[in-house]
C-alpha cells in the first residue's frame, strides 16, 4: 500500500479542520512509513508511556488510547485554547524524542499529519472508547483486551 507523503496529501488532511474547546476528538496517528515500530516491548512500552503522559497533553484531556504496532488511536477532549494541531504536534514531538532516545535510534517516529473526527453530542462516548480499545482484538493480537498492555481509559481509574 502506497502512503501519500507529498505536501498536498497532508494539507488535505488539514482542510476544514478546526478546534473547539470542550470538543472530543477521535484521533489517529501513524508510525513513519507504517513501520511496525511498536511491535516490540522495548519501543511499545516507551511509546505508550510517552503518548499517555499528562504533561504531554497540556490543554487537553486524554480520555482513552490504544497503541498498535504501527499506529495510535486516542480520544482527546480539548480543554484549553491550544488547537488540536498544536496538541498533536507537541505530543508527537515529545514522544518521538523520548522513543528515539530510549531505544537508541534516530529519525522520524510518526508520519506528518494525523486524522481526526469530532464526536457529536449524540455519539455514545463509552461505546466509542470501547471501539478504540478493542483494536487489538479486531487485529487478532490478543484474545482478550486484558491481555494487551498498551491501552488505557479514564473510566477504569
Amino acid at each position: 500500500m502506497a502512503i501519500r507523503t507529498d505536501r498536498a496529501g497532508y494539507q488535505a488532511l488539514r482542510r476544514g479542520r478546526w478546534s473547539q474547546p470542550s470538543q472530543i476528538y477521535l484521533l489517529t496517528t501513524v508510525a513513519h512509513n507504517r513501520e511496525r515500530l511498536f511491535a516490540q516491548w522495548s519501543s511499545a512500552s516507551v511509546a505508550a508511556s510517552a503518548m499517555s503522559e499528562p504533561t504531554n497533553w497540556p490543554g487537553a484531556n486524554l480520555l482513552c488510547w490504544v497503541l498498535m504496532p504501527d499506529h495510535w488511536h486516542g480520544l482527546v477532549e480539548l480543554s484549553g485554547s491550544a488547537s488540536l494541531a498544536t496538541q498533536m504536534k507537541r505530543v508527537k514531538g515529545r514522544s518521538s524524542h523520548t522513543i528515539n532516545r530510549a531505544i537508541n535510534r534516530s529519525g522520524p517516529v510518526w508520519m506528518p499529519g494525523f486524522h481526526d473526527r469530532a464526536l457529536r453530542r449524540e455519539d455514545n462516548l463509552v461505546k466509542v472508547a470501547e471501539y478504540v480499545i478493542a483494536n487489538p482484538l479486531r487485529a487478532g493480537l490478543v484474545q482478550r483486551i486484558e491481555d494487551y498492555p498498551y491501552w488505557d481509559a479514564v473510566w477504569l481509574r
